[in-house]
């Protein structure tokens, strides 16, 4: 199997780009095409690093290769930058979507943190209606070629922060106009979900969906309290719940495990892991492919004979604020 020059896979004479997708987990903030970046950087006076698009896309493929989830997130200071005004959120915004739209992607959220847009003046409201605006024109632009896509807006907070409660409900006051959920987002470690639970709190007692970022940086107590103080329906990353399965035997392909108490509610719950394999390899979540260096022994007696879990991963849709949410 070969990539070509587009990017594309074709296997069995199908292209896998052709292929209808479902994306979840997108961050706006990190899905900005080099040439944009750099056309928005020069009409604020913005410094940057590389001055065409080929070097800049290389240089961000560098700096994510640091092994390190904080030093990856700075990466974000340049993207965030050039995001200040309702024209370059649009602009992002609108791009993202015809991008998902050209790889096949039929259903998308993305997740973005509107209190990270507001050096240039902008309310959060206005943040939030601005890329609502560019997605819609997304869509629009993707319809006019054929393809037909719709995108939903992940309200986030950052966990560092203490604004998750305004956030919470900058998300609610926007159901039905694009917010189709919530999550926390930025450094794992050392905040922990249980630090917003009021705003936890808020978003469950009015019944919007939220997923969290869980089990990237830190292990199974973030995503403990993902599930038990955020009441998340879907875990971004997840990818250390490995951490709660033992390995009993491994014959080739065939891999038995005993499934801890947490990775077994997670299971039986059909939880689904909103996972990123390659970014997780950046920032050292997992070492290698395959890597069970972080796999730990458990007290379980509840064995499955496979290495992971059939999931159904449900969307939090509501038609991109087009149509009243149900």
């Amino acid at each position: 199997m070969s990539i070509d020059a587009n990017g594309d896979v074709t296997l069995q004479g199908v292209s896998l780009r052709s292929l209808p997708k479902v994306s979840l987990h997108d961050h706006l903030d990190g899905a900005l095409r080099p040439s944009t970046i750099l056309e928005l950087a020069d009409s604020i006076g913005l410094e940057v690093p590389e001055s065409t698009p080929a070097a800049l896309g290389k240089w961000f493929a560098k700096q994510s290769d640091s092994g390190s989830l904080v030093e990856y997130l700075k990466t974000f200071d340049l993207t965030t930058a050039v995001m200040q005004t309702k024209e370059g959120l649009a602009r992002v915004a609108r791009e993202f979507v015809q991008d998902l739209a050209a790889d096949g992607v039929v259903y998308g959220e993305v997740r973005w943190a509107p209190e990270q847009h507001q050096a240039g003046g902008l309310t959060l409201e206005q943040a939030v209606e601005a890329v609502q605006q560019g997605i819609e024109e997304g869509e629009d632009a993707a319809d006019r070629d054929g393809r037909s896509i719709r995108v939903g807006q992940l309200i986030t907070a950052m966990r560092h922060t203490d604004r998750a409660r305004e956030i919470a409900e900058l998300a609610v006051d926007f159901r039905g106009r694009g917010a189709v959920g919530f999550d926390i987002a930025g450094p794992e470690d050392g905040f922990p979900p249980s630090n917003h639970r009021a705003a936890f709190d808020y978003l469950a007692e009015n019944f919007f969906p939220v997923t969290v970022h869980a089990g990237e940086a830190a292990g199974l107590a973030s995503i403990r309290s993902a599930l038990l103080d955020g009441r998340a329906l879907r875990l971004g990353h997840g990818v250390r719940i490995a951490e709660d399965l033992q390995v009993v035997t491994q014959e080739g392909d065939e891999v038995q495990v005993q499934f801890g108490d947490l990775a077994r509610w997670v299971r039986d719950r059909e939880i689904p892991l909103e996972l990123s394999p390659s970014s997780n390899l950046q920032t050292g979540a997992i070492a290698a492919w395959g890597d069970t260096s972080r796999r730990s022994s458990t007290t379980s007696t509840i064995s499955r004979r496979s290495s992971s879990t059939r999931l159904r991963p449900p969307s939090f849709r509501s038609r991109s604020g087009r149509s009243s949410s149900s």
